[in-house]
């Protein structure tokens, strides 16, 4: 498998909305709305890490971060996601090599930690894990994780970017 991990380009936009699309059309847990999610974080200048895979010049892969707040006042934590892999490349390795790069790049900003809302046992495969002092609103702890590139993880609710709200 020839992946070429890499940072967005202004002329991969199109690319990415349409592949965010076809990732989520028959997601089960899905809004529909992550391409229009990721164009807002994008356009208001909280899109911190926007990468891409890259197979045979096609890009077949988008992993976003964007920065969350958490109501103890903490600094330096971001969210992962959404991520998207087109639906025949699923199940291939193309999300992990996305997730590992993100997070790498994450690192470089001297981020304290990232939280992410999925599978926890997809998520746990990269460190990510539970901590019952942070939570999501209205969510399931066990479905809600964090990892943390500094001790000690943080208490209190995380708010995601307003972002995560769109539906246009």
């Amino acid at each position: 498998m020839g992946i070429q991990i890499r940072d967005e380009q202004k002329t991969d936009l199109q690319a990415i909305e349409n592949l965010t699309k076809q990732a989520f059309l028959n997601a089960e847990h899905s809004s529909h709305t992550e391409h229009f999610i990721v164009n807002r974080l994008r356009n208001h200048g909280q899109l911190m890490v926007s990468r891409v895979a890259v197979e045979n010049g096609i890009i077949v892969g988008h992993v976003a971060i964007s920065p969350v707040t958490i109501s103890s006042g903490a600094r330096g934590w971001y969210g992962l996601g959404p991520i998207s892999v087109l639906p025949e490349k699923q199940g291939m390795g193309i999300g992990s090599l996305l997730i590992h790069a993100a997070l790498e790049r994450l690192k470089q900003f001297d981020a304290q930690g990232c939280v992410v809302l999925g599978d926890p046992n997809y998520y746990s495969r990269f460190g990510f894990q539970t901590y019952p002092e942070l939570y999501l609103a209205d969510v399931p702890p066990a479905y809600f994780q964090a990892i943390a590139f500094h001790e000690p993880i943080p208490r209190g609710e995380v708010v995601y970017q307003e972002a995560f709200n769109a539906i246009d």
